[in-house]
């Protein structure tokens, strides 16, 4: 059998790739501490489960849900992003439930994009923000992100056949991989870049929930104007440890998310009720106090052992995630190749984000400190300077 042309434009999935590796060290004996991918290790609050359980037992939510979600979920939506964000979302036109945040980015690109379009993505970015335009038949043009710039695309930068072509504009703060927060005015310039080229700015708000040091990360959507050109993408998956839910939904612009809505009725029959009522009430409770403290410790953790050895890193405000670059001599493939063979630690090569990821690694923060202590003591033969 021969698979579609499409499906051979997408290079392996990172995440795929790392959890291969995985098995098949563990398969030879060798004990794997893997702070490859953003996974929670703690479990999802007890009142949302004891909520799942509830809704479970009830026969009404055993028959096809809607594809525009429970009203029980979409006010919840509505209620948090007034009280968290200072943001007035319509539950009727501007919110729709999302089978987690991937799910949602991909059929986005499937709606808004033609075969001679353009998807705007941030390079290093989410892999997702590349390979769902290559299945949608469009291309993917890379927004370098780089230290000078706080990791903040240049969207003065993008101009001529690129801007004419361009239907959608990929942003994530705070920034996966690099942990980026968003730096000032870049969303101000967002919404001018969408009014002026009439692209739909989509922003990626998985990681808005976990931050440090004070910082309290904003909404795309509090930008003036931002609902006339744009949607934001918010997931319960890392804020509530709740990755396995596949629970997130778009909200903003009510023709786009109609156009979502539109792609997904065929796509999938919408999230099984009982979640759909777990979801509520975890937004209704807000995200686990706790969990800020847990990785903001995790994060000095890393930080001062890698400070320790000279690794010159900064320390993220924002995601579970350390962005740190690989020694002298070393591309990011073949330094994540040496940890994982000498280490039996496994991390994350930049490269594998975009271009401009070559020369990093990603650390993720999702393991206990106990083991997030041994892949330190681990990595400190392969980082410390010759």
């Amino acid at each position: 059998m021969r698979p579609s042309s499409r499906l051979e434009r997408l290079p392996p999935y990172l995440f795929a790739e790392l959890e291969r590796k995985v098995r098949e060290k563990k398969a030879a004996g060798v004990d794997v501490i893997s702070l490859g991918i953003g996974d929670p290790d703690t479990p999802t609050p007890v009142p949302v489960i004891d909520a799942l359980a509830a809704g479970a037992a009830d026969p009404g939510t055993h028959r096809y849900p809607s594809n525009r979600g429970r009203p029980e979920l979409r006010e919840a939506f509505a209620r948090f992003y007034e009280r968290r964000f200072g943001v007035a979302l319509d539950p009727e036109t501007e919110i729709v439930p999302a089978l987690g945040a991937k799910e949602c980015v991909f059929n986005l690109n499937m709606a808004f994009l033609d075969p001679d379009s353009i998807a705007l993505a941030a390079d290093p970015g989410y892999p997702v923000y590349t390979g769902g335009p290559l299945l949608a038949g469009a291309e993917a043009v890379l927004m370098p992100l780089v230290p000078e710039l706080g990791f903040a695309p240049d969207l003065n930068a993008i101009g001529g056949e690129v801007a004419r072509r361009a239907r959608l504009l990929y942003l994530n703060y705070p920034n996966n991989p690099t942990g980026a927060v968003v730096p000032d005015g870049l969303f101000e310039r967002a919404v001018e870049f969408g009014r002026e080229q009439d692209v739909l700015i989509v922003h990626d708000a998985s990681y808005t929930e976990t931050t440090f040091d004070g910082y309290v990360a904003p909404s795309f959507l509090e930008t003036p104007g931002a609902k006339e050109v744009g949607v934001e993408v918010f997931s319960l998956s890392k804020g509530w440890n709740m990755t396995g839910w596949r629970t997130a939904a778009i909200v903003g612009n009510a023709e786009a998310v109609n156009a979502y809505w539109h792609l997904k009725t065929n796509i999938d029959s919408g999230m099984f009720e009982a979640v759909q009522l777990a979801a509520a009430a975890a937004l209704d409770a807000g995200p686990p106090e706790e969990m800020g403290a847990i990785y903001q410790r995790r994060r000095d953790l890393v930080c001062d052992a890698l400070g320790e050895i000279g690794v010159d890193v900064t320390r993220p405000k924002g995601t579970i995630y350390v962005w740190a670059p690989v020694p002298s001599g070393h591309t990011s493939a073949s330094y994540c190749e040496l940890v994982l063979e000498e280490s039996g630690v496994v991390v994350s090569p930049g490269g594998a984000y975009g271009p401009n990821g070559e020369g990093f690694f990603r650390i993720s923060l999702t393991v206990p400190d106990d083991r997030l202590a041994e892949a330190m003591e681990r990595l400190r033969g392969s980082l410390a300077p010759a």
